[in-house]
Parts: C-alpha cells; structure tokens; sequence
C-alpha cells in the first residue's frame, strides 16, 4: 500500500486558499491543480457526469475495435493478478472514454458508486486530477494517490495510468489499473508500463501484417498497365502504385494523397481495401486521371450525417449495418445486400445511393425475380424502333441506361438467367450498353447494388450463377439481419410505419408487446407492418386473440376442409379455406390459384409484392383474390 504524498490539509489549504508548497508534490500533480483550479472544477464533487448511452458506446467501441481487440487479450494474462489484489483495468479512448472496465468484483462496486463505469468520460475537466484524464494531457504515464486527485470522490483510490501510443506517436487511448487506496501495490505502475508496451508492440506488428496484406493484394487490385490507380494505407501514403503511375512519378513510394493532387492527378472513385484476417479497413485503392481529361468526382468522407430513410431502430445489429453503410456509400463498389425476404434490402440500397456522390443521379430499382425471362433483355438493355414485333413505336430506354450516372438495383439476383448473366457481366466490364435491334454502343456510368436472399456462393457452387459475374459483383457484401435479432426495434418500427401513413399508433398493452417479441417473424418487417394494418381493422376486443394467434395459431378450427359429409378433414392445407371447393376449378384455374397462394407465400403476405412477382396489375391481383377467396 502507498503512503499518500500529499495531505489533507494541503489540499484543502490549496482548494480554499489557492496556496500549494509545490516542493512537496509531483510536478505533474501541481500542474493539474492550477489547471483545475483555472477550469473551476468543482473539488467536492468528482463523480462521473458524462456517461453515454448503450447504442453510443457501442459505437464508441465499434471505432476502436482494434485498439480493444489488442488490449484485452493483455489484460486477461494479468487478470489473476489485478483480481487477486482487489483492481480494476480499464482501457480508455483518445477523448477520455471507459471503453472497457473489468476486475475484482468489490473495487467494480466501489467504482460504481462514483459513476466510474464503462461509458464515462473520465478527464480532468470532468472529475478534476485523475490518472487517466492527466496522462492524457501530458501523454506519460502518471500515478495518482489518494488526495493527489484534486476532487473528493476519488480520495479514496489509488490509480496508475499510461498511454498507448502507434508508431508515428499518436495517442491511440489509454490503459489504467486502479484500486481503492488500501489495496494499492508497489508492483502495478510497473505493471501498468508494461502492458502499455505490449499494447503497442502488437499495434505496430498488426500494422506490419496489414501492409504486407495491402501490398499482396495491391498487386492483383491495381497493376493493369493502362490503369492510373494508387494503393494507400490508412496513414493515406501510397504503398502501391500502377506501372502508368510509376512511369508518371518518380519516388512515388510513401507519398501522401495531397501530395500526388500536385501532379495534377484528380481522384475519380476509390474503393476501401479490407483485411482477410480481422475485416478491418486496412487501406483504400483509388483511381485517377490527369486534371482536365474529365470532371472529376472527389470521394470524401466528410460531410453531413448518414441520411437512412427507414426506422434505425436501437439494436445493436442493426447499429452495425448502418456504420457499415456509412464506410460503404461513399465509395463506388459494387454492393451485394444479402438478408431475407421483408427485411428492407431496397430501403439500405436507397441509403447508399442517398449517401453516395451519386446522390444527385437516378436511383433505378429492378426485380429480375418479377420480369419474365423473355423480357429481361429488353427491359434491362432497352431497344429501338422495329426492333422486334409489339416494340414501341419510339422504342424503349433500358434500365441500365436509366441509370446512367447514378445507381441500378438489381433486387433479387439470384433469379437472374444464366444467359443474362453473360450479358450483365460484359456490361459491367466494358461499361457500355447496345439496345436490342441498335449497332451503337452507349457508355455507362453505373454503381451497381445487387440484394438476394439466396446464397450466392451456393448458387456459384451448383453451376446457377456465374462465378466470374459473382466477383465483379461481390465487392462490398452486406448482411441485413433479420427482425428476430433486432426484436427490441419493433415498437420503434410500428411508430415509424404508422407515422409515415398518417395512422393513430395502436396503444398495445405489455402483455400484448409480449405476444409481439415472442413471435418469429418469418416475413420480417413487411409481415410486422401487415400486422399493424390488421390491428387497424380488427376490433381492439379481439386483438390478443388475433397475436396469440400468430404464435400458437389454430388451424383445426379455421383452416380445415370439410368433407362431403360435413366433417373436418385435419389434415387438409392451411391455403384452403373451409369455406371453398377447389374442386370445382377448371384445372387451368386451380394452376392459378397455386401460383398465386406461392405468390403470397414468397411475399410474406403482401399482396402488392406478390402481384409485383407474378407480373400483374395489382387491382388484377385483387380481382383473383377475390375469386378464389383467398
């Protein structure tokens, strides 16, 4: 145990009198004090007053995923140690935050009752002299004891932290072991030291890895000899460089990205480079042109907050989709958004178009699930006049052309025939379009997002899409995860729903919300927002009986057929009411009647999306449902 350096009486002198005999106290102390002083930090308060919510310090977690991925596998070696003495370690980003906050059951409890938690902001103009928020000043490491802290909250602690510095000396955050004044040990700034060091050696070593990484695939990502492209690292120095390049800069090696502008080579898309190993961004690939050959369009990552026209909801899964579509919408690679069906893969697709340099083109939406394969050439390629029977008169500008200039998305990919792979694929690496019956080619200037909720590698595997269209396509994949991991989303998303339609929102009582985070919800958020449209209809009387029915549904009483002698028939399909007699359908419309219940099986229900798959008007659509009772 330390003996504390400085009194209580000198503390109180120097807090009330403002008079301080700095021959007795550590430098680095004395000039926290003036500092606090100055900043008029209250001395009798000190406990912690910024903390961050949960989905904010996730985020926070999130943007030092690599600092926490190195250190806590060090402070896990030493964990007999700190819990055996009775410590806490935590790990602190550059602004002060806990990230991480692990150790001895009682000294959590203890750091509890002052608010010293993981979320808080822990600096000197928060809480006054403290080892974290002092290291972070002077950017060494420092122990602060008992009355050392310039606030009365923490007198009773003993706290030893140190920096955490990358190879170019930039703080990277902050690891501190801390204790209650009586636990404290003689061993722990040693300690503390330590692992700091360790902390650092693995950064630089994973940075070493990561550009040895980024220089093996530099070759295959930009060494085409026509091809003016640049390789940098996260430092944003050029690592690699395309032979056109070479030719054209001498000791280009290691320059920075504002360096090259002066050669009058302008950036006109980039593409992040991510790591086999961790997934992390390990560097970006970007390609140029000299200045005046064409306008340019400049990726930054600057600029105002990512813009998502759906509900975000609170989840952490889904917080994670959205920080990877603000890394995502400001490049221009090809996307591929992969999730099931109803679970808004056209909304993100909007999201990265609406947050991209794109954003002022057209936004081409196409579902190759719902035009019929004769059509698809045409409907994709466009075609001019005469170019077969039934054309138009004035012809017909395809999608692809519509698109030029901003986004195509192709929805549902994966039902794409093989034979328009072959052409989407010469169309992707040639960019250039020719309209069927036409002998003029017409450039393209098209980002391409794709969404399937198939498996696209299976696809590839069993010979139904094309391995080399599957790379040019699969460059920046995206997960949606479906809303049974995202449950806590659902209030929000029916607030959203019925706000954007003008409804009232259904005051659901807790047992009924209950009824609502225990279902499945195999259509997703269209089936959620199909039910909010049957709570609209259906008397509030009956609205348990309705939920409960989603989970234990009841198909003997409604869903069965009765048989010539007026019997129930348990076994009979849940698509046949007990009221109907497919029997007595011609076989031509029992066909259509099964194609359109697998419509609605495919749709989750909605009947606007099935109508859309089948290719047919939606009051047509209606028209059938009505007929067939479905």
């Amino acid at each position: 145990m330390f003996e504390e350096s400085v009194s209580l009486r000198v503390w109180k002198r120097f807090v009330q009198e403002g008079v301080m005999d700095s021959a007795r106290i550590n430098k680095r102390i004395t000039e926290s004090w003036h500092r606090c002083k100055k900043n008029r930090v209250n001395p009798y308060a000190g406990t912690g007053q910024v903390v961050l919510a949960k989905d904010a310090l996730k985020r926070k977690q999130e943007s030092n995923r690599l600092l926490l991925e190195l250190a806590l596998p060090q402070i896990d070696r030493l964990s007999p140690f700190i819990h055996d003495v009775g410590m806490i370690a935590l790990v602190i980003d550059p602004e002060g935050y806990v990230l991480s906050m692990s150790g001895e059951k009682r000294a959590l409890l203890d750091a509890n009752a002052i608010n010293f938690v993981e979320g808080v902001r822990w600096t000197e103009e928060e809480v006054g002299t403290n080892a974290i928020g002092t290291a972070l000043l002077a950017k060494e490491a420092i122990m602060v004891n008992g009355t050392e802290h310039y606030s009365v909250a923490s007198h009773r602690w003993s706290c030893f932290a140190a920096p955490i510095r990358d190879e170019a000396g930039n703080l990277l955050g902050v690891i501190d072991v801390s204790s209650p004044l009586e636990r404290s040990h003689p061993q722990t700034m040693a300690t503390v030291m330590t692992l700091a060091y360790s902390i650092e050696q693995a950064w630089m070593k994973q940075r070493q890895q990561d550009e040895l990484e980024l220089l093996q695939r530099s070759v295959l990502l930009a060494d085409e000899p026509e091809r003016h492209v640049i390789v940098y690292n996260q430092e944003e120095r050029v690592v690699y460089a395309s032979a056109a390049i070479r030719k054209q800069i001498a000791g280009w090696s290691g320059r920075t990205r504002r360096e090259l502008a002066e050669y009058g080579l302008m950036e006109v898309r980039q593409a992040p480079v991510f790591s086999g190993r961790h997934h992390g961004l390990i560097g970006w690939v970007v390609d140029l042109v000299s200045g005046g050959t064409r306008t340019p369009r400049i990726f930054l990552n600057s600029g105002p907050a990512f813009r998502f026209k759906g509900e975000a909801g609170t989840s952490a899964a889904f917080a994670r989709v959205l920080r990877e579509l603000e890394r995502i919408a400001p490049t221009d690679g090809n996307v591929v958004i992969y999730g099931e069906s109803g679970t808004g893969k056209e909304l993100v697709a909007q999201a990265i178009h609406d947050n991209s340099p794109r954003r002022e083109g057209p936004f081409v939406a196409v579902n190759c699930g719902a035009i019929p394969r004769e059509l698809m050439e045409s409907e994709l390629f466009g075609y001019v006049e005469g170019a077969f029977t039934g054309a138009r008169r004035r012809g017909y500008k395809g999608k692809l052309a519509q698109a030029n200039g901003g986004t195509l998305f192709l929805d549902e990919i994966g039902e794409i025939p093989v034979a328009m792979q072959v052409a989407l694929l010469r169309v992707l690496q040639e960019r250039t379009v020719t309209p069927i019956g036409s002998t003029e080619e017409q450039s393209l200037d098209i980002r391409v997002i794709a969404a399937t909720h198939r498996n696209l590698r299976q696809q590839v595997n069993e010979g139904s899409f094309r391995e080399d269209l599957y790379y040019r396509l699969h460059v920046l994949p995206v997960l949606l995860p479906p809303l049974r991991s995202r449950k806590e989303d659902i209030p929000l998303l029916i607030r959203h729903y019925c706000r954007k339609n003008g409804y009232v929102e259904p005051e659901l009582p807790e047992t009924l919300q209950k009824e609502l985070m225990a279902y499945d919800w195999p259509g997703n958020i269209r089936e959620l927002y199909n039910v909010v449209e049957r709570l609209r209809v259906i008397p509030r009387e009956d609205w348990k009986r309705f939920l409960s029915g989603l989970i234990q549904p009841e198909p003997d009483r409604v869903l069965e057929q009765p048989s010539a002698d007026g019997s129930r028939n348990a076994g009979q399909a849940a698509s046949e009411p007990a009221f109907y007699e497919p029997d007595s359908l011609r076989y031509r419309e029992q066909l259509e009647r099964q194609t359109i219940v697998q419509a609605l099986e495919k749709s989750g229900g909605s009947a606007s999306v099935a109508a859309e798959l089948l290719g047919i008007p939606r009051s047509t659509f209606y028209r059938k449902l009505k007929k067939y009772r479905l």
